[in-house]
């Protein structure tokens, strides 16, 4: 079976990214390419010429390219659909789509959405439909953060005790650092989170608020501990550290290498090799447009054929084979609710001033209700 893809939010050019948007449509456009089961079939975009320009590099036709999203899903009626539009409207696009009757599954970028309740509400939607949801998590499919998995299940530092995350914030970047966690504890559910943030200067990214500094703590159910501290006084030294009952594991350290651990045997980190792959993917790969501009003399084809796929597309990959084999896919709604309670509920912490017993009892988002309502004050305020 061949699937058609449509992808709702293309973006403007992907080579000029910043805080409004990255182009995603066209990392995930690269990932259903390389597919032998999947087709690009139309593309969808508020602004017409960013959806030509999209279309012109896939090489759609003109009669695939849309401004409105209902007209594209009656039209076309495509098997799956990636949502990488901003997150205030993943649940509207993601909704709309789970109540079309061609549609079996939706890969969403991430963040989950701008609140709580859109969140649970894009989750519901597709469950009752029997739409396969799943989000743009990427990293769990990266060398490093599959070998420090390898390493905890191997017990090389024993019984997992405490998730520590370090990154500049909780909600764009920590989204994927939030997963993670889920990922090293095998997606306990997280019972309560206690958490101060501080927003002394307006950080929007992808049209929403983003705390300057946090420090929070939580708990699971299975008795591992959470720490995360965002910001500029962060104090983990990597991304993501596992605390075992015999040693630690950092990935993505800050100043050492990509992936290492230390235990009684060790005398000192051991580092670990994880390449090609790094941080945010493999060093000898890159998205189809790229290949298009660096290798303009080689076919396409070729090109991809000599390079390393990258975390999206190794993600979609497997999002599309978990719909093949009626699988449950690692990207699952289910897991990226489980982090994505954590990030509101992180941010309601800070609101009440108290720990937040889960599941989360306010549906929206603690950290844009309190700077719309001057609940923390600016720095240019003041």
């Amino acid at each position: 079976m061949t699937y058609d893809v449509a992808i709702v939010g293309t973006g403007p050019d992907p080579d000029d990214p910043d805080t409004d948007g990255f182009a995603m449509g066209y990392r995930h456009a690269s990932a259903y390419d390389r597919l032998d089961d999947c087709r690009l079939a139309a593309c969808v975009d508020i602004i017409r010429p960013n959806a030509e320009a999209f279309a012109e590099s896939w090489g759609l036709d003109a009669d695939a390219v849309y401004e409105d999203t209902e007209a594209m899903l009656r039209e076309v009626q495509p098997d799956i659909v990636s949502v990488t539009v901003p997150p205030s409207v993943h649940a509207d696009v993601v909704v709309q789509c789970a109540e079309t009757e061609s549609v079996q599954a939706i890969h969403c970028e991430k963040p989950m959405a701008k609140t709580w309740r859109d969140a649970k509400r894009m989750a519901a939607a597709c469950e009752e439909a029997d739409v396969q949801l799943t989000f743009n998590h990427q990293r769990r499919f990266g060398k490093p953060f599959r070998e420090a998995k390898r390493l905890l299940d191997e017990g090389t530092i024993g019984s997992l005790e405490r998730v520590e995350v370090g990154g500049p914030n909780l909600y764009d970047f920590g989204t994927h650092l939030f997963d993670l966690c889920g990922y090293y504890t095998d997606q306990s559910p997280p019972e309560w989170v206690l958490c101060g943030v501080d927003y002394s200067e307006e950080n929007v990214q992808f049209g929403a608020h983003n705390e300057n500094n946090a420090i929070a703590q939580w708990r699971y159910e299975n008795g591992v501990v959470g720490f995360a501290s965002t910001g500029d006084y962060g104090v983990v030294p990597a991304q993501i550290r596992l605390v075992g009952a015999e040693g630690v594991v950092d990935v993505c350290t800050d100043d050492g290498p990509t992936l290492r651990y230390r235990n009684g045997s060790t005398k000192g980190w051991k580092a670990v090799d994880t390449s090609p792959d790094g941080t945010h993917g493999p060093s000898d790969s890159f998205p189809r447009v790229a290949a298009q501009k660096v290798l303009s003399r080689v076919p396409l084809v070729s090109a991809d054929r000599f390079r390393t796929p990258t975390y999206i597309e190794r993600a979609i990959e497997d999002v599309v084979d978990a719909l093949s084999e009626g699988r449950t896919s690692e990207l699952a709604a289910e897991n990226a609710l489980q982090s994505t309670e954590l990030i509101f509920g992180a941010w309601e912490s800070s609101r009440r001033r108290e720990r937040i017993d889960l599941p989360l009892d306010a549906d929206g988002n603690a950290l844009e209700e309190m700077v719309d309502s001057n609940e923390v004050l600016l720095a240019n305020d003041a």
